[in-house]
C-alpha cells in the first residue's frame, strides 16, 4: 500500500499577519520563557538563550554540556510552568515514525510484537501530551507519521511543513516535520549546494542515536530568529484586541 499520498501532505497553519507590527515599536521585546523539550544537547536552547530569552532544555538525559539551564527529568512534569513557548526537539519517534511501521507486525531480533505496540503507544502518549500542553506557541518535530500513530494522537493534524538542512546552510538531507501552533511557517535562511544524507549513511554504532537526534545548528538560528519575533508579535497584538 502507498502511504505517501496522504501522509506526506502538509497542513500549513493559520497565516497571522505578524508582519504588520513591530514588536519593538512602543514597547520592548518580551522576553520569552521557552522551554525545549527532549533536548539534551543544548543547541535549540542556546539558539534562544543567544536572543536573550528564558530558555530551558529538558530530557530523561543529563546535559551533553553540564548546562545549568538543564532540566533532567520528564518534560511533562513541568508542563503547566508558565512557559510561553514549547519546542520539541526530538522526541522518540521510532515507533511513530512511517519507516518504522514494519517493526509492529514483525518485530526485531530480541523483541516481541507487543513490545513494539507497547512502545507505540507511549510514543503517542507523549506526543499527545506535548501538542495539548497549555502553552501558547508549540512547534513538535518528528519524521512523517504511519496511521497507526495518528489514531492514538489527541487532536491529531497533519504536520504544517516539512524542511530540509540544505535550506538553512547545512549541505545534507534529513527531512523534517513541524506540527506548528500559533507559530507561522518557518522560511528557509540559507539554500546551499549540497544533499549528501549524512546521518542516513551513519555506521551503526553505540553513538549512532544520539547524533541522528542532533537539531542542525542552521534551523535552531532560524527557529529562534523568525519564531520569538512572530511570537511577540502575535501577544502584541492579542493586547490590543
Amino acid at each position: 500500500m502507498n502511504m505517501a499520498s496522504t501522509q506526506d501532505k502538509a497542513n500549513p497553519p493559520p497565516q497571522y499577519p505578524f508582519s504588520d507590527l513591530d514588536a519593538t515599536e512602543g514597547s520592548a521585546k518580551k522576553v520569552l520563557r521557552v522551554l525545549i523539550a527532549c533536548e539534551f544537547s543544548g543547541i535549540v536552547r542556546d539558539a534562544f538563550l543567544e536572543k536573550g530569552h528564558d530558555a530551558w532544555s529538558c530530557d530523561l538525559l543529563p546535559a551533553e554540556h553540564n548546562s545549568n539551564r538543564h532540566i533532567q527529568g520528564d518534560v511533562r512534569e513541568i508542563l503547566n510552568d508558565g512557559w510561553d513557548f514549547l519546542i520539541v526537539a526530538h522526541p522518540p519517534c521510532t515507533r511513530l515514525c512511517n519507516s518504522g511501521v514494519r517493526w509492529l507486525h514483525k518485530a526485531p531480533p530480541g523483541k516481541t510484537i507487543e513490545q513494539m505496540w507497547n512502545d507505540l503507544h507511549e510514543g503517542a502518549a507523549l506526543f499527545s501530551d506535548l501538542w495539548n500542553a497549555p502553552i501558547p506557541h508549540i512547534c513538535v518535530e518528528n519524521p512523517v507519521m504511519h496511521s497507526h500513530a495518528k489514531k492514538l494522537i489527541r487532536n491529531y493534524v497533519e504536520f504544517s511543513q516539512s524542511v530540509q538542512p540544505w535550506q538553512f546552510g547545512h549541505p545534507e538531507t534529513k527531512r523534517t516535520c513541524f506540527w506548528l501552533k500559533n507559530l507561522p511557517l518557518l522560511l528557509p535562511t540559507k539554500i546551499v549546494e549540497g544533499r549528501t544524507p549524512r546521518v542516513h549513511r551513519m555506521p551503526p554504532g553505540p553513538s549512532r542515536w544520539r547524533e541522528r537526534s542532533r537539531f542542525f545548528p542552521g534551523i535552531a538560528r532560524a527557529v529562534a530568529d523568525q519564531w520569538t519575533d512572530a511570537a511577540n508579535c502575535a501577544d502584541r497584538q492579542m493586547r490590543l484586541i
